[in-house]
């Protein structure tokens, strides 16, 4: 789950990394009132759950109040397009209102899982305010790693040394060994799966202060946060991934043409694959889970044909624990109360696959049925073109 990046200040802030003050604003008035409370010279940043905001025009200095309030004016409502966000854009519903700050130098830092050691490893860079998939494409050595180890944790040596790498010197070095070892203690009591400061700045006086925040949460422990739960923003989400979501289903919007319902993520990847190999590409990742009933590919089915961009609808269940009748039997009674104008290719193989045909042969519906999974992804490419 991904949150703004007002709120992630906030959590880091608790935990001691410093950030500047701020105010949300939802209107240009509010976006004037807090610049007078923060002294006039502020920078407007747009809300939304995206990087590259800046180059999109979403982040504004403003010189006074009254600059505030225009910034805000311009920024709030419109269709902001970044690099994240697709050619569609966001739109922006909140502004932040954030004292303007004393920059010498900008730096980065970031915790990631590194799924190669299934370890957190902590990141830092003097290259800060790029975007650090450029910075290690183009310029790898300027990039500082630590390994947390989960038996003790980030050391406090490992810490001073990103700082020292970092080039920081004096208050700043000595800020920074803290900055980081607050960072990691956060990321782990949040169970989070991505934190980034980026930028960190040096200012004039030597200090430390983050001057943007990013944080994601690993979904499977929200159930652990009742307090993170509530700063997730469903406006900032595909409506077909919050519908999903509220059904317990796996699902992910692409920008494809064949809408997928496959069960396990493994076979789900395996089949957007053959799906581009045969010349058409996946309009959706959609796994139902192993214990699949009616009521849930029902749902599945019903936000599958819900995407204008799906042409065609490919099921391709394996029956291992879930059975392939019960699929079956979801899939037609889905049918019978939706009006469905798309070709439909299933597959079913494994356990009950005998009887889900059976169910699906005397249901008087039309789809295409196939054995082979290459024999199914060339008839959901065919009713692609064909559509």
């Amino acid at each position: 789950m991904k949150i703004h990046e007002f709120q992630a200040k906030e959590i880091l802030q608790k935990f001691g990394v410093p950030v500047p003050s701020g105010k949300v604003a939802t209107s240009p008035s509010d976006a004037r009132s807090a610049a007078e409370e923060l002294g006039g010279k502020v920078v407007v940043k747009a809300q939304i759950h995206a990087g590259g905001r800046g180059k999109g025009g979403g982040v504004k200095l403003a010189g006074d109040a009254g600059e505030a309030e225009q910034h805000a004016s311009d920024i709030l409502g419109m269709q902001l397009v970044t690099h994240q966000t697709g050619p569609e854009g966001q739109k922006v519903k909140q502004v932040l209102i954030e004292e303007a700050t004393d920059i010498d130098r900008e730096l980065y830092l970031g915790i990631v899982l590194d799924r190669a050691t299934s370890k957190l490893v902590v990141m830092a860079s003097q290259a800060g305010g790029m975007d650090i998939e450029q910075v290690a494409a183009e310029t790898p050595e300027k990039i500082l790693k630590e390994t947390i180890d989960p038996a003790v944790g980030l050391q406090p040596f490992q810490a001073r040394r990103l700082a020292f790498g970092m080039g920081l010197e004096g208050d700043a070095f000595k800020e920074g060994g803290r900055l980081i070892m607050a960072l990691a203690k956060a990321f782990e009591a949040t169970d989070s799966s991505l934190f980034e400061i980026n930028p960190l700045v040096v200012t004039g006086d030597n200090h430390l202060i983050a001057l943007d925040a990013k944080i994601n949460f690993d979904d499977n422990a929200l159930y652990l946060h009742k307090d993170l739960q509530e700063l997730r923003d469903l406006d900032e989400e595909a409506a077909l991934e919050v519908e999903a979501s509220k059904y317990e289903l796996n699902y992910i919007k692409l920008d494809g043409e064949v809408g997928c319902m496959v069960n396990g993520a493994g076979l789900a990847m395996a089949t957007m694959d053959i799906i581009q190999y045969a010349g058409s590409s996946p309009a959706n990742f959609l796994d139902v889970g192993g214990g699949t009933n009616v009521e849930r590919v029902r749902n599945a089915f019903r936000i599958l044909i819900s995407d204008e961009d799906v042409k065609a609808v490919f099921i391709n269940i394996f029956g291992g624990i879930v059975r392939c009748d019960r699929v079956a039997q979801g899939v037609v009674e889905a049918l019978g109360d939706l009006e469905v104008n798309v070709p439909i290719i299933i597959r079913l193989q494994g356990t009950n696959a005998p009887e889900g045909a059976t169910i699906l042969k005397e249901s008087g519906l039309e789809f295409t049925v196939a054995m082979e999974l290459k024999e199914a992804a060339g008839a959901v490419v065919e009713a692609v073109k064909a559509a």
